[in-house]
Formats: C-alpha cells, sequence, structure tokens
C-alpha cells in the first residue's frame, strides 16, 4: 500500500511539472556544498563572480586532468619485483640424463644400411675432386633419394646459377645438370625439397658441407624411425643397467632401478632420477658434495651412430618434479673422461596473474592441448608450444612429426605414406605467422623454479689410478676380469645444492587500489579542498537536474500531445442545436432512403459527430463500504 502511494505522488509530480528551475538548484548547491569556490561564486559582486568562477573551473579541469592520469596508471596493470632470500631444507631436484647418441649401432644397423651406403655415396661424391665410380658396384636405394636430394649450386655466375645432382649419372633424373663435381668458392650445398609429384621445389641451402649432410641424415633418419613402433626403439637404445655404473645420493646407496625411464626421440632411452611422478620428492638432508647424487656413467662411445651422433658424452638437465624434461633445449653436456661438478642454486619465480601478466596457473586456460599431460607431467611453455608446433603439422601436413608426442588418431610422418612431407614440415618451420600464433597463444606458468649450476670439470680419473678404477668397473658390470669401460666412454657426475639459500623473485601491483584513492583523493584536496561528502553532494545535484529534466519532458510529451488532439478540428466546437438539427429525420423516412438535407460539415469537410447519451452510472447508486470511500479519498487528496 506504502509502494501503491508513493508511486502516485510520483505520478502527480510528473503531472504537475518541477517544483523548481535548474537556476534555484544550482544556488543552493553553491550555497550549502563544503566544496571551496562554489560559495564565493554566489556571495561575491560582480568582478569577484567572475574570477571565482574561472578559478572553480580552472581547479576542477587540474583535478579531472590528474584522476585521468592517476586512472590510467593503475589501468596500466604495471608490476614491480621484490627479491627476497630463505633459508630452508629443499627437496632436490629432477634430475635426468641421456646417451648423446639415441641408438647402439648394432641395433640400428640393418635399419641404416641403405641409407649409410648412400651418405657414403654422397661424402665420396662431394669431396672428390671429379667424378668417381668407386660405388658403382653397390645398388644404392635411390627411393630415399629421390624424396630428398642433396644437390650442388654453382652461384659463380650469380645471374644464371646452375643445380648439379650429385647422382645424376647413376639414375634416371632430368631435373638437374648432368652429374659433375664443383669445387670453385661459389659453390654450396642444398637440400632440394618438393612437394606435388615434384612441381613445386625450394632449396634450403647450408653454408657448410657438415651442416648439409648432417641435416639431410637427420631428416632421412627421422622417415626411418617414424615407421618403427616406440618399444622397438627403446629396446634399441641403451639400457639402464649399462649407462649407470655407480650411483649414490647422500649416504644411501642406489642403482638404475631408481630412475624412471623415458624415451626421448634426440636422445633415445633417458633415465630420471626423483622425477616425483609415483614417489614423493627425496629431501637433500645438507649442502655440499657429501649430501649430493653423485653418478659414474658409461656412456658406450664405440657404439655411437657414426652419421647420426657426432657429439660425445651424457646430456644432464636439472630440472622440477613432475615436469617434462626437454633436455635437447634446456640440458647441458657432461664430457667423458671428465669428472664435473655441479653446483645449484635456486631461484622461484611468482608472477602476477591475470590482469598484470598473462600467465597460467596450471595450463588450464591454455587454448593448446598439452600433448605432453599424457606422461602425467605439468604444463609449461615449451611443452605447450611444442603441442601448438604439433597441431599446426598436423592440420598442414596430415601427419605428425616423429620428435612431438602424436596425439590420439593421427599418424606418423613418412615418406612413403606422406611424400611431401618433409616439404611441409621445412615451410610450416620457417614460417613466422606459426611461431607468432603459438607464442601468442601459450602462456608462461605463474609459478616456477630454476636451478642455476656453477659447472667445474677435471680429468678423470688420473693416469695413476686409472687401471684399477677400471678394473673393479669392469667387474662389477660385466664380471670380467678384462677392462670393458675406458677413458673414452666413463663420465663422473656430482650434483648437490651449493647452499640451501633460495632466492624468490615475486612480482606485486606497483600500484594498488590504496594507491589510486590516496592520490585521487589527495588531489581533490589539494585543489578545491573537497572529501568524499563533497562527491556524494555532487552526486545528489547531478540526480537533482536529471529528475527535473524528466520532469519537464514529460510536460512536454503531454503539451504535444494535447497541441496534436486540438489540431484535428481546424473550426469552432459545434453547438447541441446544430448536432440535433444535423441528425434529425423530418420526413420519418426509412434509413434506407434520402436522409433529406446533409449534415454540415466542418470548414474543412469532416462530418459532424453523431450525439448520443452517456449510459447512467449504475454504481453512484449502490452502498458501498466506509473503508473503501476512506481509501478513495485518500488517492485524491496526494
Amino acid at each position: 500500500m506504502q509502494v501503491k502511494k508513493y508511486l502516485l505522488k510520483c505520478l502527480h509530480r510528473l503531472q504537475k511539472g518541477p517544483g523548481y528551475t535548474y537556476k534555484e538548484l544550482l544556488v543552493w548547491y553553491c550555497d550549502n556544498t563544503n566544496t571551496h569556490g562554489p560559495k564565493r561564486i554566489i556571495c561575491e559582486g560582480p568582478k569577484k563572480q567572475a574570477m571565482w568562477l574561472l578559478l572553480t573551473l580552472l581547479f576542477a579541469s587540474l583535478v579531472l586532468w590528474q584522476w585521468g592520469v592517476f586512472i590510467q596508471t593503475y589501468l596500466s596493470w604495471e608490476v614491480s619485483v621484490s627479491l627476497s632470500v630463505g633459508f630452508k631444507a629443499m627437496d632436490f631436484p629432477a634430475v635426468t640424463i641421456c646417451n648423446a647418441s639415441p641408438f647402439r649401432y648394432s641395433k640400428v644397423k640393418h635399419l641404416l644400411k641403405d641409407l649409410d651406403e648412400l651418405m657414403e655415396a654422397v661424402l665420396e661424391r662431394i669431396v672428390a675432386s671429379e667424378p668417381s665410380h668407386a660405388n658403382d658396384s653397390v645398388a644404392l636405394n635411390f627411393a630415399i633419394w629421390n624424396h630428398t636430394p642433396l644437390v650442388l649450386i654453382d652461384e659463380q655466375n650469380p645471374g644464371h646459377p646452375v643445380v648439379l645432382d650429385l647422382f645424376a649419372d647413376s639414375h634416371n633424373d632430368n631435373s638437374s645438370a648432368p652429374g659433375r663435381i664443383c669445387n670453385a668458392p661459389g659453390c654450396k650445398v642444398a637440400m632440394r625439397l618438393c612437394s606435388l609429384n615434384g612441381t613445386v621445389c625450394t632449396f634450403r641451402n647450408f653454408s657448410s658441407v657438415t651442416q648439409a649432410v648432417t641435416e639431410w641424415y637427420t631428416v632421412q633418419a627421422t622417415n626411418v624411425f617414424s615407421q618403427v613402433p616406440t618399444e622397438e626403439l627403446a629396446a634399441m637404445g641403451y639400457a639402464g643397467e649399462q649407462l649407470i655404473l655407480a650411483c649414490l645420493f647422500g649416504a644411501e646407496p642406489c642403482s638404475h632401478r631408481n630412475f624412471t625411464s623415458l624415451f626421448h626421440p634426440d636422445y633415445g632411452n633417458c633415465y630420471t632420477f626423483n622425477w616425483g611422478v609415483t614417489e614423493k620428492a627425496l629431501p637433500s638432508a645438507n649442502p655440499g658434495v657429501e649430501f649430493g647424487l653423485k653418478l659414474i656413467l658409461d656412456i658406450g662411445q664405440e657404439d655411437y651412430v657414426p652419421f647420426l651422433t657426432s657429439t660425445a658424452g651424457a646430456r644432464l638437465l636439472l630440472h622440477e618434479q613432475r615436469s617434462y624434461p626437454f633436455v635437447k633445449d634446456e640440458g647441458i653436456y657432461a664430457m667423458s673422461g671428465t669428472e664435473t661438478s655441479i653446483g645449484v642454486l635456486v631461484d622461484k619465480l611468482e608472477r602476477k596473474g591475470e590482469p598484470y601478466s598473462n600467465c597460467t596457473v596450471n595450463g588450464s586456460d591454455v587454448p593448446v592441448h598439452n600433448l605432453y599431460s599424457d606422461q602425467n607431467t605439468t604444463y609449461s611453455i615449451q611443452a605447450c608450444i611444442r603441442s601448438c608446433f604439433q597441431d599446426h603439422m598436423i592440420q598442414n601436413c596430415s601427419c605428425g612429426h616423429y620428435l612431438y608426442p602424436l596425439p590420439q588418431g593421427a599418424r606418423r610422418c613418412n615418406d612413403k605414406d606422406f611424400p611431401d612431407w618433409v616439404y611441409c614440415y621445412s615451410e610450416l618451420r620457417g614460417s613466422l605467422e606459426q611461431r607468432e600464433s603459438c607464442i601468442e597463444m601459450c602462456k608462461e606458468s605463474c609459478n616456477d623454479t630454476q636451478y642455476k649450476m656453477t659447472i667445474s670439470m677435471a680429468d678423470w680419473p688420473s693416469e695413476a689410478s686409472e687401471d684399477w678404477i677400471f678394473h673393479v668397473l669392469s667387474q662389477e658390470r660385466d664380471q670380467s676380469t678384462n677392462i670393458t669401460v675406458s677413458r673414452k666412454g666413463v663420465v663422473k657426475l656430482n650434483i648437490y645444492f651449493q647452499e640451501f639459500n633460495y632466492r624468490t623473485i615475486e612480482e606485486s601491483a606497483a600500484y594498488n587500489v590504496v594507491w589510486l584513492l590516496s592520490n585521487l583523493g589527495g588531489q581533490f584536496g589539494f585543489w578545491m579542498g573537497g572529501s568524499v561528502l563533497c562527491l556524494i553532494e555532487f552526486a545528489e545535484i547531478i540526480i537533482d537536474f536529471v529528475w527535473i529534466t524528466i520532469i519537464k519532458l514529460v510536460a512536454f510529451g503531454k503539451g504535444l500531445r494535447q497541441k496534436r488532439a486540438q489540431a484535428r478540428y481546424s473550426g469552432p466546437p459545434p453547438t447541441v442545436a446544430e448536432l440535433v438539427e444535423a441528425h434529425t429525420n423530418f420526413t420519418f423516412q426509412p434509413d434506407t432512403g434520402d436522409h433529406g438535407p446533409e449534415p454540415r460539415a466542418y470548414a474543412d469537410g469532416q462530418i459532424l459527430p453523431i450525439p448520443g447519451t452517456p449510459p447512467p452510472n449504475y454504481d453512484s447508486l449502490r452502498l458501498r463500504p466506509l473503508d473503501i470511500i476512506e481509501s478513495d479519498s485518500d488517492g485524491d487528496a496526494i
């Protein structure tokens, strides 16, 4: 009932019109506000009124300008970085070790037989001063060569370079000049990449023959290994008991059984200590070498794949628990015949999330499916970028690359099923648009741990002790009295915390809400002597201005409707006698006949309205309850 009365009062106010004008409202505000300046505008003389009006407008403009600067600075979402140092016992990092050679040559020789013979012939053609036919008796598999051949480009005449095919005289190929050797400085080795049955080709140039033949062999070996199941490839790599000869963590002995096996396409079988995927992370009791991880490895350099691996040593990486080890991009080498000591310092990074930075907590808000999550690993930007590239590879080339995890339902790229995959892969890898799209979609992790390493090396074992050390290691591994371990194969590693001090690099908001409000209030108080109550007063007058405007608009609309209703009849209104006379039937004729004289009309031709008698108000004769009569009288009084 109270709401109804309030609405009726509002309707009455709208019909009646505003009770005061804009000028009266403005004078009232200037006379009652707590802000300095407006009072002087109405209390002083004409000259001082103008002066105070200008000063008030000037200072109000300065306040608004300063407010805009502070709000824009706050919305820039800048961060400040703080560095703090802590001291506590920490979990030992996960350590992943791999052999530089992904496979044992004795295990994969049968798969690479044709490729190795072709590689030897390529090197003979490139190195020889004139064409040689020493390998003509060997039946080379040119089916491998025809997909992605190496060519020589003679650029002695830059305007007309000549493409020389190394084996044009050995098989049917008319796309290049006859096979001849080019040893001039203007000759370069390039890889020819073609698609659409050789109708579209491009050349990938190299500045060194070593780089060219290594890249070419890697591409061809990738094509071979992609057709072999992963389980068979793992069986061709280095087993844990062959790679890890000795292990000691603090005072506790360990072995290859304390490592988690992981197949890496670039390095074959890799082994991770303290990964934390299925077991609890191991803490480090104290800093120093005696409380770290000590390993002795045998990389078996004599069984390396000769054309696939040109580096000898062990590849290792220190990383967080449950994070995937990207050994190729983030790892370091440990040289054979040396003892490598690695002192570790810990940096913890804590980034602010949205809207301060584009980071993610667990990768759930990243629009890229993490292909490495199948191994129960956490999110990282490296995993996201590689998963994104594999997605683009499948979309553009219809197959997945051997070096990256394969999503469900996709197939590995190989020359047999996808003849154009090398050309497509090369174009995609060199595409700037592809890299930018993946970087834009992938996000940094909000919390990250980095391990800073201090590395030192020394020859190991020494000449005085190598005999007995190699005898003992050979006896432990092969149960043989003969020495089966050599300086070329052994690697000793010491990994430990230098100290238990860890640094925390934390981002915090450079400008928070407290900073914003204090600066806004300070500027408002300094230039105009105002406060929050003054802002409320200003908001009040704005609401009053809006209410007066609404009332005036309603009154204007009501008057406009009345004018339109009066404009329908241009002449004066008819009298009662004229209305009766116009509709009287003097001859009492039927309505279908002539009605006599036509009814009079207005000047503009409009017909006079037919008079009628209104129906009686029967409700006025009824007895009504007293409470209803009182409620109606209350409504009329509003």
